[in-house]
């Protein structure tokens, strides 16, 4: 039988156009936009006031990061579309709290309580995220545990906040937890850029899947 009797002249195979990792994204940019916070939040004069991150967190920890979250829905990766499509909705809601002011008197400690409701909610949603680690690797567990312990730490901060002072000794210690985590992201971004292709060297994860060890 030839090609033409059999419907198959001209046919050609399908090649599925080829989908990016859009993980180095996301953590770039949740990186970067916890990092500055962390910093504020650890209380560096440097950084005295929370709205130098409105601007990263509208755009790269919460633009960014919302759409490599999409990316990841497509390349079929549940943790990570969720992950990411999360804290760039975080982000994006911080900074509408940071830019929202309302329009009359607000007493602060009820204010920093409210807050803290709203940490207290990351905290659960992270904590989550984190017992299904269990099987990613090294690098990703760690990244959860810190920021788990970040969002805690900002939540006790918040709700034991007993002055108009916003950033008191245990959202000092969630800055640097913060920080850490920023590292963190940031290590497992590089570590997902350096492949054999592009790289002459790679960062090690540790793989906690016992079907790849």
């Amino acid at each position: 039988m030839s090609s033409l009797e059999d419907g198959k002249l001209g046919e050609q195979k399908y090649t599925p156009p080829k989908i990016a990792n859009p993980a180095p994204l996301g953590l770039c940019g949740f990186a970067l936009t916890t990092f500055v916070l962390s910093i504020h939040n650890s209380g560096s004069p440097n950084v005295a006031s929370a709205d130098i991150v409105t601007g990263l967190a509208f755009f790269y920890g919460g633009l960014a990061q919302l759409l490599a979250g999409m990316w990841e829905f497509k390349t079929g990766n549940t943790f990570g579309a969720t992950a990411f499509s999360s804290y760039g909705a975080f982000w994006l809601s911080f900074g509408a709290i940071l830019t929202i002011k309302p329009a009359g008197p607000v007493d602060p400690i009820a204010s920093a309580h409210a807050v803290g409701i709203f940490l207290l909610g990351w905290t659960i949603f992270t904590f989550i995220l984190f017992l299904a680690t269990f099987r990613s690797s090294v690098g990703i567990m760690s990244l959860f545990f810190f920021l788990t312990m970040t969002f805690l730490l900002l939540t006790l901060g918040k709700f034991f906040q007993l002055d108009q002072t916003p950033v008191n000794g245990i959202t000092k210690a969630g800055g640097v937890f913060g920080v850490i985590t920023a590292l963190i992201a940031w290590y497992n971004a590089l570590a997902g850029l350096l492949t054999p292709e592009t790289s002459y060297f790679t960062l090690p994860t540790i793989s906690l899947n016992r079907k790849n060890n």
